[in-house]
């Protein structure tokens, strides 16, 4: 930014919150659910927050402001150059990516409690494993050594941890390819809460 005298002038910088440091809680999340599985659990946290914020307040107020992955993409990415910075495929926003994405994650979730279940009515046993993109199983024995809790209750707890370690790999794969937050473009989670808002607009029409 100049005057009309071509002198640069210097953009005051915008004072930090407490929400630019969110990106600690991805971190922290992750780190508790290596050394025990429960932890899992709070990513609840982040899958029924945002939906709360866009029934009630009509907007993506979450997904700018406070997810904590999104922030931690665009750290590792602006603050840490570890982005490319290139701008992303346009099939990455597309309608039939992000609503075809959703679907796949909601199935997906839809499976996890299924085998979430069979473990609660006894028909299958706990597995101390989490599975990468739905499809590696790696065993995570050392998280979980029992608790006053039934087994259902890890089994759950080790069905959301990969869903919440693979769709932050994929996020931190199209960032390292892309521009920092790409995932958001396509981020299940974003495209419901865009939804929600469409339909609350829609009614006060």
């Amino acid at each position: 930014m100049t005057n009309s005298n071509n002198v640069k002038i210097k953009k005051p910088k915008r004072k930090k919150s407490w929400m630019d440091y969110l990106y600690i809680w991805s971190i922290i999340y992750f780190a508790l659910g290596f050394f025990n599985i429960l932890f899992a659990w709070l990513g609840l946290i982040d899958f029924i927050l945002p939906l709360i914020v866009a029934i009630f307040a009509g907007n993506k107020y979450f997904c700018n402001n406070l997810c904590g992955r999104g922030q931690l993409f665009w750290f590792l990415g602006n603050k840490l150059k570890l982005s490319r910075k290139k701008k992303a495929p346009k099939f990455l926003s597309s309608n039939w990516l992000r609503y075809g994405f959703l679907a796949f994650f909601l199935t997906m979730f839809a499976n996890m409690l299924f085998q979430t279940y069979l473990v609660f009515s006894g028909v299958d046993s706990l597995r101390k494993a989490i599975k990468l993109f739905w499809t590696f199983k790696l065993p995570w024995t050392w998280a979980y050594n029992g608790s006053i809790f039934p087994d259902w209750v890890a089994k759950f707890g080790f069905g959301f941890y990969s869903l919440m370690l693979t769709s932050t790999l994929i996020g931190l794969i199209v960032m390292l390819l892309f521009k920092e937050r790409t995932w958001c473009s396509f981020c299940p989670m974003g495209t419901m809460t865009q939804g929600i808002c469409k339909l609350k607009a829609k009614g006060k029409e």
